[in-house]
């Protein structure tokens, strides 16, 4: 049975907020940990990181940005539309402890894997300062939200269009620099931000993890399709983490990795905007016993 969205709210340009029905995953979420699905039975495997949970409603939060043909396709679903697999949760959990003053910094969409975390931290006594940015205010994320989670917010923009003008880590270079004493540095966004930030701290002696989204297929390890080096030795990010040693992580060959599949995901999106009526008929078939027995099918959420 497919996983039916229950809501689907617009964040930004191509982000989009999706809850989803997924009763026994939103009961044994933790923050940090992610689900890979695939939109229909013919589709790639994606993995997204679960944004939030409500064990009560067995209801989980997805922020997805449209890049690729698979994060399109999936933008352009509706409420009571139904997503094919959506497995999960896997990863180890974050790390959760009172270390005393956490940075969490969140990049672009970093920001919706770096809010839970953020919030579990502040419930474990941590006092939580956050970083967000974006290059524009319009792909500034869940401030309210990450406000929420924190005991001080700062946000960025690349333009300077909201909030102070320049990158998440000049604020990070800016806080530190005036005396901030920092225990733990959480950053989660592209990758050279994120290898900015661990070159940053790697002086100042300051604890910083990092979360890796790197390629993955089956979410168990079994693939090797998510490999990334960290302190010399090959870890798969999808059961040894996604949070590593930021300053153990090798950021040039994760960025090379990145890009192997460069050309085949371009090809794949142009096919997809050409012709989006073929896969998104794969999503909203219905299936023929529903149709003959409509008491079967599931209620459709109201919009």
């Amino acid at each position: 049975m497919a996983f039916q969205i229950m809501e689907k709210r617009t964040l930004g340009p191509d982000v989009v907020l999706f809850r989803i029905k997924a009763p026994r995953i939103a009961r044994k979420q933790k923050a940090g940990q992610f689900v890979i699905l695939r939109v229909h039975e013919n589709g790639e495997r994606i993995p997204l990181t679960i944004a939030e949970s409500d064990p009560n409603e067995g209801t989980i939060g997805l922020i997805v940005q449209g890049v690729g043909k698979t994060t399109k396709l999936l933008c352009a679903l509706e409420p009571g539309d139904g997503i094919s697999d959506v497995v999960g949760p896997l990863g180890k959990p974050s790390e959760v402890h009172k270390y005393g003053t956490v940075v969490v910094i969140g990049g672009g969409v970093g920001t919706a894997i770096a809010y839970p975390t953020a919030r579990a931290l502040k419930g474990a006594g941590n006092h939580i300062i956050m970083i967000i940015g974006g290059r524009t205010k319009a792909l500034v994320i869940l401030e309210n939200e990450a406000r929420a989670a924190s005991d001080e917010l700062y946000v960025t923009t690349d333009d300077g269009s909201y909030g102070e003008k320049g990158l998440v880590t000049d604020k990070l270079r800016q806080l530190t620099g005036a005396g901030q004493l920092v225990h733990l540095v959480l950053a989660i966004g592209p990758i050279p931000m994120m290898r900015a930030i661990a070159e940053m701290t790697r002086p100042l002696g300051i604890k910083t993890l990092v979360s890796l989204n790197p390629i993955m297929v089956d979410g168990t390890g079994m693939c090797g399709g998510c490999r990334v080096l960290v302190n010399g030795e090959s870890k798969f990010a999808c059961v040894d983490g996604p949070e590593f040693d930021a300053h153990q992580v090798d950021f040039d060959m994760l960025a090379k990795r990145n890009t192997t599949y460069r050309t085949a995901e371009r090809t794949a999106l142009e096919r997809f905007q050409q012709h989006p009526e073929t896969d998104l008929e794969l999503v909203k078939h219905r299936c023929k016993l529903e149709e003959q027995h409509p008491e079967l099918a599931a209620p459709k959420p109201t919009r």
